[in-house]
C-alpha cells in the first residue's frame, strides 16, 4: 500500500500572506527585484515532505542506466506502483515537533531543532552586472552585511507609507527599465523546454501581485532565475550550457536609497523595512542559514505554495549528490507524478553558500509538488529513492483532480473524435465524388451504347418504312414533314379490330425512341369508300419514322390490339435531319445521359433513406435488447435507474432470496467498473439496507465518467465469506455515455460451418452471426474454415490465395476473403481430403481433427496472439485440447478456449475432452444447459459450463432490405409487406390464392426435429382448410424417400392447398417467412432454434414445442404471460408439451 508522509499541521502557517517575487532585468545589465510586498510575518522553515512514489527510484550519485535528457512534456503519467514502507510508516507517526526539526530535510537525517532566528530582513542591492564591474565580490558582501545592520535598525512605517513608497520604487524602475530596453534570454539543456518561471527580455516591469495596478505587467515569467533579482548577479549565461558571454559597457550604479528613496540608514523599527527588497534576501538568506544549521539542503519560497501561483525552489548542491556537478537541474511532476511533468534550469544565486534556483509555476489543478533534481544525465539527488513531494494549498483535492483527469480525457477524446470524424467526412466525400464520378462515366458509356443501338435499330427501320400500305393504312397529304399535323387512315375491315366500335392509335417515333408519345381516338370517315377510320395526329419535329399500334382502348384500357403481326406499323416521315446527323444524336445521347442520372440520384436516395431508417431501427432494436436483458435479471438485482450512465450516481437493488445469500443477516456490496481495471480499484465494500419495496437491498453508487462496465458481486459480511459471484461469472451491467471504451479483444472462430457460404445447419448461422455481432462491439473478429470444394464462393469477397505451410507432410494453402464483412483465412490441405463435394459424411473424425490441428498451426506460425479462440460442436473440439496440451506451450500461451456445444447429439467423446480441456463452456440456451446438466459429458466439468441464449443477424433477416421478397416492410406496413409475400408465395408454388392461413415448416428432416409431428402438423392444417408449405431435406436418405412419398400423396389430395420442398432454396426460405401466417417448430429437443426467432422477425407466429431454446424465447398467448412479462416481454406465439398428436392439435386448434 503507499503511504504518504503527511504534515501534522499545514505548511508554514501565516497570519498574514506570504511575499510574491518577479524579476525584471534592465537594458543597461542592471538586474533589480520589482517587487510588491504584503505584510507577512516569519514563519517556521518551509515544510518539505518526501514522497513515496517509486516514480524515478534514482540512485544519488552517478548510475549506469542512462536517464531522457530531453523534455518530460505535460500530460498524463501512470500512477506510481504502491508499496510498503516500514520506515515511512514510523516516519509518519512523528509528532510535529519532530516534524519541524526534519522540515525541508532528508527524513531521518535532521540533528535539532532550528532556534527561532530574529525578525530580521534582508534586501537585494541592485549592482552593475557588466563585464567591467566596479566592484568585486567582497565589496559586494561587505555593503549586504551594512545594510544588514542598517536594517535591523529600522523604524517601523503604516501600511499606508509601505504602499507610497512602492509606488515609488516601480515608477522609477519602469523609468529605467523603458530608457534602455535590451530583451534577455536564457540558456537551456539542450533539447529541453523553457522554464516555466523566469522572463525573457521584460521591457516592462512585471509585479507579483494579484492585485496589481495597471501600471504593471503580470505575466508568466519564462527562462530567467530567480538569482538574477539579487545584488551583485553575474552574467547568469554562465549555466548548463558553459558559455558565457559579456558586453564591456559602464553603466551608472543605482543604489537602493536612489530607487526607493528610502535610506538603509534610518534607525526605523523592523517592520518598516519589510517592504524593501533589502527584506527579501535578509529573509531569504535567514531561509538558507537556518535550513544549512539542520542539514537540509533545499527549500521552497513563498513558504506557503498555492496552486496557479509563481515560487522558487532552492538547492543548497553542496550538500547534494550533485556537489561536483556544473549543472543543476530539477524535474517533476504534480499529482504524485501524474500530470503535467516538467524540467528546469537551476542557476546559481547570490546567497551565501551554494544555492542554486529556479521559478516554476504551480498550476491551479495541482494539490502536490513531487521532484528530484539531477545533472542533465544520470546523477540524481532523489532522496534517498523517494523523491521530495511537498502539499499546495489547492480548491482541487486527489478526488477532484481524478475527476479532472477525466474532464481532460473526455476533451481529448471528443477533439479526437471530432479529427476521426471529420477524416471520415472528408474520406467519405472523396469516396463519394470518386463514386459519382465512376458513375458518370458509366452512365455516358450506356447513353452512347443506348444511341448506337438505336442508330442501327433506326436505320434498319427507315429500311422496311415506307409511306403507306396497300388498303391497310395511309397519311393524308402526301407530302408532310416533321411538325406537320396529318391524317392517318386505317381499314378496319378484315383485321383485328374490325369488330370495335372504339379505335385508337398508340404511337411514338424514332423506333418508339421516347416511348409511348402519342394517343389519339380514331372516327369513322365518311368521305372515303370502305371502312375506312381515321385520326388527326401532330408529328413530332424530329421525328424520322412515326410508330404506331391500333387498339380499342386508349392506353391503359385496351384489350385487343393491331400491331401488324407483332411487328408494329412504321412510316418514314421525312426531315431536315437524318439519320447521320451528328447534332441529333448528340442531342439524343445527352437526353439518355440525363435520363440516367436522374434514375440513379433518384435510386440513391432511396438506398439512402432505407440505410438510414434500418440504422435507427437497428439501433433502436438494440436498445429495446439491452433494457429486455437488464429487465430479466430483475428478480435477482437490478439498478435505479435501469440505464447506468456514466457520471452519474445510482442505486443498485438486490434480491438475496433468489441466490446464495438467502436468509443471512447481513449483504455487502462489493464493486468497482471496466471488468474490475478501474484505476481508482475496487470500491470500498459497502453494507446494503432495506429497500422501499420490502424484498430488495439497496445501496448507492457513483458511477466515474470513465468507467463502460459496472462489475460487482455480494457477500455475507464485510471481510468476505459466502459470495454470491453469479457462478463465477460476476455481475456486470453496461454503462453509457463514458468518455473510455473497452479495450478490443482478438477473437478466432475455428469452425466447419459458416453461413452463407457453408451452411449445414443452425451452427453456420451462429458462427456468421455472431462473429458479426461481437465483431460490430469493436473487437477484432476472424474465423478459420476448411475450403471446401463445394462453398458458394459467390458470397466470398475478394478471394485470393495468401500463403502456404506444412503440416503433417502436407502442405496447405492459405486463402483469404471477406464473407458478410468478416475476415475468413480458408485452409485448403493439397492431399485433398476437403475436396469431397460435401461438408460432412466424408471420414468426418479424420479430416476435421486435421484441420484444427493445421488451423492451430497455422495461427503459430503466423504470428497471432488471440485472446480468445472459439471452437464449436464436435467437430472443432480437438482445437481445445490440442491448444492446452501443445500450442499454449509453443508460442500460443496468452489465448483462452471457449467451446459452445450446439448440439449434444452428436460426438459426445470429443465434446466431453473439449469440456475438460476448456477454460470455460457454453451452449445456445439456458433452458438446454439444464436439460442437459446430467449428461455425462457435461456434469463434471458444470461449474464452467454456461446457457447463453443464440440469436440471428438483424441485417441479414431483415424485411425491410430482404431482397427475397416482393415489398420490403416494418412494423407500419407488416400487412401490407406480408400479403404481398403470401400472394408471391401461392402464385410461386401454385397454391390457391386464397385469403386462408398458411402453415409453413423450415426444417431439416431428422428425428431431432419432430418428423412424426410434423406429417400430423400437416394433416391437421389442411383439414381445419388451411394451407401448407414444407422446404427441408432429410441427410438420412429413407427419410427423404418417405417424404417424397408422402409429397406425392399429399399433392394428389389436396392439390392447390399443400406443396412440400424437399430441398435446400435459401431465397424461398425467405419468402415463406414472410408469406406464412405461422412457422411449425415441434422438436423433440432444441437447443436453441433459429427458425422461430427468423419466424417472429418477418412477422409470423411461432407454434413450437416446449424444449431447449423453443421454451426460452416462445411465450404462449394464453398460459406464459406472467413469464414473459418477467422478463421484460409480451406473449408473442403457441406451444405445446408432449411429444404426441394431441399436443399438436391443442397448439393449432387455437390459431387454424
Amino acid at each position: 500500500m503507499e503511504m504518504n508522509l503527511r504534515a501534522q499541521n499545514p505548511l508554514c502557517s501565516r497570519g498574514r500572506p506570504a511575499l510574491v517575487v518577479r524579476p525584471s532585468a534592465a537594458a543597461t545589465g542592471l538586474t533589480l527585484s520589482v517587487i510588491r510586498c504584503s505584510r507577512f510575518t516569519r514563519g517556521e522553515l518551509v515544510r518539505c515532505m518526501v514522497s513515496s512514489s517509486d516514480y524515478p527510484k534514482r540512485n544519488p550519485r552517478s548510475t549506469s542506466t542512462s536517464k531522457s535528457k530531453g523534455v518530460v512534456s505535460g500530460g498524463y503519467a501512470s500512477r506510481p506502483t504502491a508499496e510498503s514502507s516500514t520506515k515511512k510508516i514510523d516516519l509518519s507517526s512523528n509528532d510535529e515537533g519532530d516534524f519541524s526539526r526534519t522540515n525541508w530535510s532528508l527524513y531521518g537525517e535532521a540533528t535539532e531543532q532550528a532556534s527561532p532566528a530574529e525578525e530580521s530582513s534582508q534586501v537585494y542591492l541592485p549592482g552593475d552586472n557588466s563585464s567591467t564591474a566596479e566592484r568585486d565580490e567582497a565589496g559586494i558582501e561587505e555593503e549586504a552585511d551594512q545594510i544588514q545592520s542598517s536594517a535591523l535598525s529600522s523604524v517601523s512605517v503604516d501600511d499606508d507609507s509601505i504602499d507610497r513608497k512602492l509606488d515609488e520604487y516601480r515608477g522609477k524602475i519602469s523609468a529605467l527599465v523603458s530608457s534602455k530596453p535590451e530583451p534577455s534570454s536564457l540558456a537551456s539543456v539542450a533539447g529541453q523546454s523553457e522554464s516555466v518561471g523566469g522572463v525573457h527580455g521584460q521591457e516592462e516591469p512585471v509585479t507579483g501581485s494579484e492585485d496589481h495596478d495597471s501600471s504593471t505587467v503580470d505575466a508568466h515569467i519564462k527562462g530567467r532565475p530567480f538569482a538574477e533579482a539579487v545584488v551583485g548577479y553575474k552574467d547568469f549565461t554562465e549555466s548548463a550550457a558553459g558559455k558565457a558571454t559579456s558586453e564591456n559597457e559602464e553603466e551608472p550604479v543605482i543604489s537602493l536609497e536612489d530607487v526607493v528613496g528610502l535610506s538603509t540608514d534610518a534607525e526605523e523599527e523592523f517592520p518598516v523595512s519589510e517592504d524593501d527588497p533589502e527584506v527579501l534576501l535578509r529573509r531569504l538568506q535567514e531561509l538558507a542559514d537556518e535550513n544549512d544549521s539542520i542539514g537540509n539542503n533545499c527549500f521552497v519560497f513563498p513558504e506557503v505554495v498555492k496552486a496557479d501561483s509563481m515560487i522558487d525552489i532552492y538547492l543548497n548542491r553542496s550538500m547534494s549528490a550533485l556537489a561536483s556537478e556544473s549543472n543543476v537541474f530539477v524535474k517533476g511532476a504534480f499529482n504524485s507524478w501524474r500530470w503535467n511533468a516538467f524540467t528546469e534550469t537551476m542557476y546559481k544565486g547570490e546567497l551565501r553558500g551554494d544555492w542554486w534556483c529556479c521559478k516554476l509555476y504551480i498550476p491551479k489543478q495541482a494539490y502536490r509538488l513531487d521532484f528530484v533534481f539531477f545533472n542533465g544525465d544520470t546523477v540524481y539527488e532523489n532522496n534517498n529513492h523517494n523523491d521530495f513531494f511537498m502539499e499546495i494549498e489547492s480548491d482541487i483535492d486527489e478526488h477532484s483532480f481524478e475527476d479532472f483527469l477525466v474532464e481532460e480525457k473526455q476533451k481529448e477524446l471528443e477533439r479526437l473524435a471530432a479529427e476521426e470524424a471529420e477524416r471520415k467526412r472528408q474520406a467519405e466525400e472523396e469516396r463519394r465524388r470518386a463514386e459519382e464520378r465512376a458513375a458518370m462515366e458509366a452512365d455516358r458509356a450506356q447513353a452512347k451504347s443506348e444511341v448506337e443501338m438505336k442508330k442501327e435499330k433506326l436505320r434498319q427501320m427507315l429500311s422496311s418504312a415506307s409511306r403507306d400500305a396497300d388498303n391497310l393504312w395511309f397519311i393524308e397529304p402526301n407530302t408532310y414533314r416533321g411538325g406537320d399535323r396529318v391524317r392517318l387512315y386505317y381499314h378496319r375491315s378484315s383485321r383485328p379490330l374490325m369488330h370495335n366500335t372504339e379505335i385508337w392509335m398508340h404511337g411514338g417515333y424514332n423506333n418508339w425512341i421516347d416511348g409511348l408519345s402519342i394517343a389519339e381516338r380514331l372516327v369513322k370517315s365518311h368521305e372515303k369508300e370502305g371502312d375506312w377510320w381515321y385520326a388527326e395526329v401532330t408529328l413530332p419535329e424530329r421525328a424520322l419514322v412515326l410508330d404506331w399500334v391500333f387498339a380499342d382502348g386508349p392506353p391503359g384500357n385496351a384489350r385487343n390490339y393491331d400491331n401488324n403481326g407483332r411487328q408494329d406499323f412504321h412510316a418514314i416521315v421525312p426531315n431536315n435531319i437524318s439519320i447521320s446527323d451528328d447534332i441529333f444524336w448528340v442531342e439524343e445521347e445527352h437526353k439518355i445521359f440525363a435520363r440516367l442520372q436522374q434514375e440513379r440520384r433518384e435510386r440513391e436516395g432511396a438506398e439512402r433513406i432505407k440505410a438510414e431508417r434500418s440504422a435507427k431501427m437497428k439501433a433502436e432494436m438494440k436498445e429495446k435488447t439491452m433494457r429486455a436483458f437488464l429487465l430479466s435479471q430483475k428478480h435477482i438485482v437490478y439498478t435505479e435507474p435501469l440505464e447506468v450512465r456514466a457520471g452519474t450516481t445510482v442505486d443498485v437493488l438486490y434480491n438475496p432470496s433468489n441466490t446464495v445469500l438467502n436468509g443471512k443477516p447481513e449483504v455487502w456490496f462489493r464493486g468497482s467498473f471496466n471488468r474490475w481495471t478501474h484505476p481508482s480499484g475496487p470500491l470500498p465494500p459497502q453494507k446494503m439496507v432495506k429497500a422501499e419495496n420490502g424484498s430488495h437491498l439497496r445501496t448507492t453508487v457513483r458511477v466515474p465518467l470513465d468507467a463502460y462496465m459496472m462489475d460487482f458481486v455480494f457477500s455475507e459480511s464485510e471481510g468476505g465469506g459466502i459470495y454470491d459471484n453469479r457462478n463465477g461469472m460476476d455481475y456486470h451491467i453496461p454503462v453509457s455515455d463514458s468518455v473510455a471504451r473497452e479495450p478490443p479483444m482478438h477473437i478466432v472462430h475455428i469452425a466447419v460451418e459458416m453461413a452463407p457460404i457453408a451452411k449445414v445447419g443452425g451452427l453456420g448461422d451462429v458462427v456468421t452471426s455472431l462473429s458479426r455481432a461481437v465483431q460490430d462491439l469493436g473487437h477484432k473478429v476472424e474465423v478459420i474454415l476448411p475450403k471446401y470444394d463445394c462453398l458458394n464462393l459467390s458470397s466470398v469477397k475478394d478471394l485470393h490465395y495468401q500463403q502456404s505451410f506444412t503440416w503433417g507432410g502436407t502442405e496447405i494453402k492459405v486463402w483469404f476473403g471477406k464473407v458478410e464483412d468478416l475476415p475468413v483465412y480458408f485452409l485448403e490441405p493439397q492431399n485433398g481430403m476437403f475436396w469431397v463435394g460435401c461438408v460432412y459424411g466424408r471420414n468426418d473424425e479424420s479430416r476435421f481433427g486435421f484441420f484444427c490441428h493445421s488451423a492451430l498451426e497455422f495461427l503459430l506460425q503466423k504470428g497471432s496472439s488471440p485472446d480468445i479462440i472459439h471452437c464449436h460442436d464436435w467437430s472443432s473440439a480437438p482445437v481445445a485440447w490440442l491448444y492446452k496440451e501443445q500450442y499454449a506451450l509453443n508460442g500460443l500461451g496468452n489465448g483462452r478456449i471457449v467451446f459452445t456445444i450446439h448440439n449434444l447429439e452428436f460426438g459426445a467423446h470429443h465434446i466431453s475432452k473439449a469440456m475438460a480441456h476448456c477454460d470455460k463452456a457454453t451452449t445456445v440456451s439456458d433452458t438446454y444447459s439444464k436439460e442437459v446438466a446430467g449428461h455425462g459429458a457435461i456434469a463434471p466439468h458444470y461449474y464452467k459450463f454456461y446457457g447463453i441464449r443464440n440469436g440471428i443477424d438483424p441485417d441479414i433477416w431483415d424485411p425491410y432490405t430482404d431482397n427475397f421478397i416482393p415489398v420490403h416492410y416494418t412494423s407500419v406496413n407488416v400487412v401490407e409487406g406480408k400479403s404481398a409475400a403470401k400472394k408471391a408465395l401461392q402464385q410461386m408454388l401454385g397454391l390457391q390464392q386464397i385469403d386462408t392461413p398458411v402453415v409453413g415448416i423450415i426444417t431439416r428432416l431428422t428425428v431431432q426435429k419432430g418428423i412424426h409431428l410434423i406429417k400430423h402438423a400437416m394433416y391437421r392444417a389442411l383439414e381445419r382448410n388451411g394451407q401448407v408449405v414444407l422446404l427441408g431435406s432429410a441427410p438420412d436418405p429413407r427419410i427423404q424417400g418417405d417424404f417424397t412419398n408422402l409429397a406425392s400423396k399429399l399433392h394428389g389430395e389436396y392439390h392447390g392447398r399443400v406443396k412440400l420442398c424437399l430441398t435446400y432454396d435459401e431465397p424461398l426460405s425467405h419468402l415463406i417467412y414472410a408469406g406464412a401466417d405461422f412457422i411449425l417448430v415441434p422438436s423433440i429437443f432444441e437447443p436453441c432454434g433459429l427458425t422461430q426467432l427468423i419466424a417472429m422477425r418477418y412477422g409470423s407466429i411461432p407454434i413450437v414445442r416446449k424444449t431447449g431454446g423453443l421454451y426460452d424465447t416462445v411465450f404462449d398467448v394464453d398460459n406464459d404471460k406472467d413469464r414473459a412479462q418477467a422478463q421484460g416481454l409480451e406473449p408473442n406465439g403457441f406451444s405445446f408439451e408432449g411429444a404426441d398428436s394431441s399436443g399438436v392439435d391443442y397448439a393449432l386448434d387455437r390459431q387454424v
